[in-house]
């Protein structure tokens, strides 16, 4: 006889319970390494995912409704089909089930084959009269490859000023550097920051990456001489006044050393659309905008209607009147139809900055640039913001995402976003990630996605809570992939994952599979599981895009000299003495200078670069001309590498030292408002960065010594 099975204690149900909703009870920060997840986490995070476990009871009661959910569900809410296969969730129904399946453009079909590509309603009927319904994604199998190999540039477009920007970099530059970079520099492709909506200041949020919306972009990118009604403002004296205004904001970064102030930027920008917006549309133009403004529909009414009432209320929509915090009451309509001018100039907003966000990718495939502009996709929103309050139904209230510990980071990491609910998004079809990169790619020649793992799984951490005290929440990735496929094939447009630090086993390969690149930065790229040491190019993977740095890491000159080591021993963010950080900052750096010197990248002993820091940052002398070279070496080892996609961090081209942010820091260190600069701090325009010889000279590298396709 077998011995009955013990009573299941509450630890044991809660875990099965959260099991069943995609909820870790503990997680392994390193292979040998697991770490459990505390029952406050696990409990929150059930919580905000409509799961009652306030008592042992609730607990119990929930697994058995969970289970008995599962045990007598036909279909989950939203499968997903590769190709032409049917699903193969499907073959599990019951003998004799129907499906009618009506597609994305109005057909209906009774077999799950050969589907064409989209979402579409698929409802089951068992022979006992169960029915079930669920959306269908079909995909393509994975994305295609992008043709040939191509190198680009990268750069925060905010730091990047001409002398015709308002005080920060705008889409007319980016269009002109483009157009540029492509006809000049034989450069495929331009990677910017996000360039969504942000959260209204004074004192605005300057991280790119804690958006107000990801799925309308910020007018504060602009160009407001661009707007075709501008040339007819009435009044000339107010709109003379606000350009020179500009001008003063323009040198004030540029020629007094001063910060891209970008509040002060928009609050021009705002007074002058202002003008702009009094002169009337002729008749072709108010026709886009009325079928801009139908296409978009319900979202960007929503997206209005936050910044109207951010304008009254402010720009935290917890502490408006209870009835404005829901978007569908009537109090929230009434108050649409009374703001209604405001509403209607924030939708104009939007269509402008999609248009100037348009021509700017129409400039770059002009220019002969295979990929154009790479747009880049945050994680998430701002909990104030207007995402937030129009999708509350499909965030986790009282949560955050972020990171748990690690050999970086003891402490953890809260971002201040909150993560949205997988339960939510399977319900819609995933309607709100569909809609997001729909609007993405209606100017992106490609899409970068920040930390792409949180397709797959999420650290939550409980509001009120360290990050030490959250857990990981799953999300469904086959079918995330699938939505990424399928609107990315749609548009054409390759992708790009942001795959740095801790990935779980698995992820990589499942990206891969799909068509979907990764990110490799050269001082990352060691055999960890073996010898620790630089890996050789060939070691290098294919499927992704190589670079020196980004825009979180040390430029490639302070890396070479460690500054970078400097800089933080200044801000008090050391945790180890000085001499410590110094000596295994110069290990590292030495050990990458003898791969680069062994394949015969760098100059001889007596010109090459120095393996540590040097005479100072005046970019003089024969140390900056090591500093050169050494920064030219680190590209062409780039070359040397099978990476289909070589990215140039547009501030190595001109020996700046200082990264545009730096982890850890918030008024410490003035993240987010740095215009490029020259190895002596010196602002460089776009138009002395087309004019100069050592940002030419690094390019020739990339142009005459490209290897070929791997």
């Amino acid at each position: 006889m077998t011995a009955p099975r013990p009573a299941e204690t509450p630890s044991e149900a809660l875990s099965r319970l959260a099991a069943l909703h995609g909820v870790a009870t503990s997680y392994s920060p390193s292979p040998d390494v697991t770490v459990a997840a505390s029952a406050t986490a696990v409990t929150l995070a059930l919580a905000a995912l409509g799961v009652d476990t306030s008592t042992d009871a609730a607990v119990r009661d929930a697994l058995a409704a969970r289970e008995q959910e599962l045990a007598e569900r036909l279909l989950p809410p939203t499968v997903v089909g590769r190709g032409t296969r049917a699903p193969d969730v499907l073959a599990a129904l019951p003998d004799g089930t129907r499906l009618e399946i009506r597609t994305e453009d109005g057909g209906t079909r009774a077999s799950a084959e050969n589907l064409p590509p989209g979402v579409h309603l698929l409802t089951a009927t068992a022979p006992d009269g169960r029915t079930a319904r669920s959306h269908l994604v079909v995909a393509p199998l994975r994305l295609p490859a992008p043709g040939g190999r191509s190198y680009g540039l990268l750069v925060q477009l905010y730091s990047l000023l001409s002398r015709r920007s308002w005080g920060m970099g705008d889409l007319a530059d980016l269009g002109e550097l483009a157009g540029w970079a492509g006809r000049d520099l034989g450069a495929g492709f331009v990677q910017v920051n996000p360039l969504h909506a942000a959260v209204p200041g004074p004192p605005t949020d300057p991280s790119p990456y804690r958006p107000s919306s990801r799925r309308f972009p910020d007018p504060v990118h602009l160009r407001v001489e661009d707007v075709p009604e501008f040339a007819h403002v009435e009044d000339r004296d107010r709109l003379r006044a606000l350009l020179e205004r500009a001008a003063r904001l323009r040198e004030a970064v540029l020629d007094k050393g001063e910060l891209i102030d970008r509040d002060a930027v928009w609050e021009t920008k705002r007074e002058a659309l202002e003008l702009v917006r009094e002169v009337p549309l002729g008749p072709g133009r108010a026709a886009a905008l009325r079928a801009f403004r139908a296409d978009q529909g319900q979202a960007l009414q929503d997206h209005a209607t936050w910044y109207a009432l951010a304008e009254v209320h402010g720009p935290d929509w917890r502490r408006w009147p209870a009835a404005l915090r829901d978007p569908r009451s009537a109090e929230t309509a009434r108050a649409r139809e009374e703001l209604r001018d405001r509403v209607d100039f924030h939708s104009w907003l939007v269509w402008l900055t999609d248009g100037q966000l348009t021509a700017a990718q129409r400039a770059a495939r002009e220019a002969g640039m295979p990929v154009g502009i790479v747009h880049d996709l945050a994680v998430g929103v701002h909990p104030t913001g207007a995402d937030a309050w129009a999708q509350q139904e499909y965030f986790a209230a009282g949560m955050s995402a972020g990171a748990p510990p690690d050999a970086f980071n003891a402490r953890g990491q809260d971002w201040g976003l909150p993560p949205w609910r997988p339960d939510r998004l399977a319900e819609s079809g995933y309607a709100p990630f569909r809609d997001l990169l729909r609007a993405l790619f209606r100017y992106a020649g490609a899409l970068r996605i920040d930390h792409v793992m949180g397709l797959f799984r999420l650290w939550w951490v409980p509001e009120g809570h360290p990050p030490t005290e959250g857990t990981y929440v799953r999300y469904d990735a086959e079918a995330m992939l699938a939505v990424l496929v399928l609107e990315a094939s749609r548009a054409g447009a390759p992708v790009i994952g942001e795959d740095l630090g801790t990935v779980e086993p698995g992820v990589r390969e499942a990206l891969r599979d799909r068509g979907v690149y990764g990110t490799s930065v050269l001082w990352f790229e060691r055999d960890w599981e073996g010898d620790r040491r630089p890996l050789p190019p060939e070691g290098w993977r294919a499927d992704c895009l190589a670079t020196a740095t980004t825009h979180d890491l040390p430029s490639t000159a302070a890396r070479l000299t460690g500054e970078h080591v400097e800089l933080r021993d200044r801000l008090g963010l050391l945790t180890r003495p000085l001499a410590e950080e110094r000596a295994e900052a110069a290990v590292d750096v030495g050990e990458w200078l003898e791969v680069l010197e062994r394949l015969g990248l760098l100059p001889g002993p007596d010109d090459g670069p120095d393996d540590g820091p040097h005479d100072g940052p005046d970019g003089t002398g024969a140390a900056a001309s090591r500093e050169e070279a050494g920064i030219q070496a680190v590209y062409r080892y780039l070359l040397r590498t099978p990476a289909r996609m070589v990215g140039v961090w547009l501030p190595d081209g001109v020996g700046d030292r200082r990264p545009q942010n730096l982890p850890g820091t918030w008024d410490q260190y003035p993240n987010w408002r740095l215009p490029v600069a020259d190895a002596e701090g010196r602002p460089v325009t776009l138009e002395h960065l087309a004019a100069s010889p050592r940002l030419r000279a690094l390019v020739d590298v990339l142009r005459t010594e490209s290897a070929p396709d791997a």
